[in-house]
């Protein structure tokens, strides 16, 4: 149905599904400006392991938010929505359409549904909490979420330290928890301003996915992922209890360089890792409202020509 709003576009996928080849092509096809919407390529210096896009690429298709935080500092989706927002007012001021496109799904949700007003860190709460884990184990932390707030407990594992330790700390902090700030957020969605059009693409044939999930982390370390990570280490400000360093496969290859497995043991953690995230990405995209869905298919292993699928998406984006 026709709408005067202003329109905004999603193109979301899970990794490895040639989300950003796509709407490069479809760049040379509409008005629009690129927004990526992926949690490891906010970092800079996160460059070979996130498959950002090249140089050459960015020169052809620039991408907003991209390389716009430390690694050191932790960016959430809470500032993503924000920055995504004033993004999206500048690209049609420009008189062009904003694209997002990615795979964070936590970050799409967000920009579309809104999020609470969580209070601001709290090193000492963080310090107090961490304290308590180093003494009773991550497993007593989680108990401990789960005496004030269950929901949220039930939604945690025992073991995700950095989760565990912000929603405990919201309550200590706030004397309320993340689940009663969340139902009291912002009633506001993107749809009331503009004219949200969202394409998914899923896998047909989900081998072919881990193909080239596979391909592509090999190819990374061809192309000196080790030592991109090396390059971090020798930083001596970062930590592997970052979000950054915590990111599907610098995490592996973090804990190869630490001595904590072995070359081959990191490629085969950091191949099923991607896998893992592409199986919840999918997940996600199964559920998600509203989104039209392109299935891939397969082409002698490859996934299908990118010009020919973004021909099928212009009249729907038109």
């Amino acid at each position: 149905m026709a709408s005067d709003k202003p329109k905004v576009l999603f193109l979301m996928g899970p990794t490895a599904s040639g989300k950003t080849d796509l709407a490069m092509a479809m760049r040379q096809h509409l008005p629009v400006e690129l927004i990526s919407v992926d949690s490891a390529l906010v970092y800079k210096g996160l460059d070979i392991g996130s498959a950002k896009p090249s140089v050459d690429e960015l020169a052809l298709a620039p991408h907003r938010l991209l390389d716009i935080c430390d690694p050191a500092t932790p960016y959430s989706a809470a500032e993503f929505r924000e920055d995504a927002l004033r993004e999206i007012r500048d690209i049609h001021q420009a008189g062009a359409i904003p694209l997002l496109v990615g795979g964070t799904m936590m970050y799409f949700k967000a920009l579309l549904e809104g999020m609470a007003d969580m209070p601001a860190a709290d090193a000492a709460v963080r310090a107090e909490i961490e304290a308590e884990a180093s003494v009773h184990g991550w497993p007593y932390v989680h108990e401990q979420l789960r005496l004030v707030d269950p929901q949220m407990a039930a939604a945690i594992h025992p073991n995700h330290s950095q989760r565990l330790s912000r929603a405990l700390e919201v309550y200590r902090s706030s004397g309320k928890t993340m689940t009663q700030l969340r139902a009291e957020q912002s009633q506001y969605h993107l749809n009331q301003d503009y004219d949200v059009r969202q394409v998914a693409l899923l896998p047909r044939d989900r081998s072919v996915l881990h193909a080239r999930i596979e391909q592509r982390f090999d190819l990374m370390l061809d192309n000196g992922f080790i030592e991109e990570v090396q390059g971090l280490m020798a930083r001596g400000d970062l930590n592997p209890d970052l979000p950054a360093i915590r990111a599907v496969g610098y995490r592996q290859v973090w804990e190869y360089l630490a001595g904590q497995c072995s070359r081959e043991e990191m490629r085969d953690k950091g191949i099923a890792a991607t896998r893992q995230l592409a199986k919840r990405q999918i997940t996600w995209l199964r559920g998600w409202q509203n989104a039209n869905f392109v299935y891939i298919d397969s082409e002698d292993g490859k996934i299908r020509k990118k010009v020919s699928m973004a021909d099928e998406l212009l009249n729907f984006f038109r």
